[in-house]
């Protein structure tokens, strides 16, 4: 399958931000603005106490909502989790696992990103599951040795049916909130090492049909450019997403690359 055959997902991911009134403020006005989505799929990942809220003003619009995080058990005494039935209970289609905040602040591992997307596809959300490098990673180069290393502990026992259901995003970590992007060529390369690892690992069909987000200071004014490369399909955006003109604005340049 070609890039042009991969409907490109972006992402909005809020982080801690937004109370109720205003994720509604920002959706409703999310909702007026982009109204074109036969190329791309457009998904935004408010706090959990505002999905609910969310879900009930884009229910007549094609704007999906996701969670930034879950639990891999369903139910039990596990004090401030939320598991995969209760986001999509609130009305959530999509989930995050594996976000490089999560990694470095809640000591999430290999293993327990596995569980969780274990999980996610169990309850028929679509997880987004992140994988990428420290600065320091990068700068001693190894950077293809940590993707290896999470792509292959991401998806370990997995199959090819799990797989196709499933979003992967590649997020430089030092390009998180910092102002500096991946050049298109940088993060071009990594997208395809992620490709050929997942041909390794489940056969060339189910590389080829996997969808490659790119994450990392991502704006209207470089979306474009990172979505001309070949395994780029699409963003998961942090600050600019909290803005509804900016996240509109990466939308629709997204869709003009899509439509060509």
């Amino acid at each position: 399958m070609s890039a042009s055959n991969r409907r490109p997902v972006i992402a909005g991911n809020w982080k801690l931000n937004k109370s109720i009134k205003e994720a509604i403020d920002l959706v409703t006005l999310l909702k007026r603005q982009i109204t074109d989505f036969r190329h791309v799929d457009v998904v935004v990942c408010p706090v959990f106490t505002a999905i609910s809220d969310v879900h009930e003003i884009l229910l007549e619009s094609e704007i999906r909502v996701g969670g930034q995080n879950l639990y891999w058990e369903e139910k039990g005494a596990f004090t401030g989790e939320v598991s995969a039935s209760l986001l999509k209970d609130a009305g959530a289609a999509y989930v995050i696992v594996g976000h490089s905040e999560r990694r470095q602040f809640f000591h999430e591992t290999h293993e327990t990103v596995n569980k969780k997307t274990r999980a996610a596809l169990k309850a028929g959300l679509t997880p987004i599951v992140c994988v990428g490098e420290m600065l320091a990673e990068r700068e001693s180069g190894k950077t293809f040795q940590v993707v290896e290393e999470q792509v292959r502990g991401a998806f370990a026992g997995f199959s090819k049916e799990d797989m196709a259901h499933l979003v992967l995003a590649y997020e430089p970590v030092w390009a998180i909130g910092t102002g500096k992007v991946a050049t298109p060529a940088q993060a071009q390369e990594v997208h395809s090492f992620i490709r050929k690892e997942i041909a390794k690992l489940f056969g060339e069909e189910t590389a080829s049909g996997l969808r490659i987000q790119y994450g990392g200071s991502v704006k209207a004014d470089n979306i474009a450019e990172l979505m001309r490369e070949p395994d780029i399909d699409g963003a998961l955006v942090g600050g600019a997403s909290l803005d509804a003109q900016s996240f509109a604005d990466i939308v629709k340049n997204a869709t003009l690359v899509a439509v060509k």
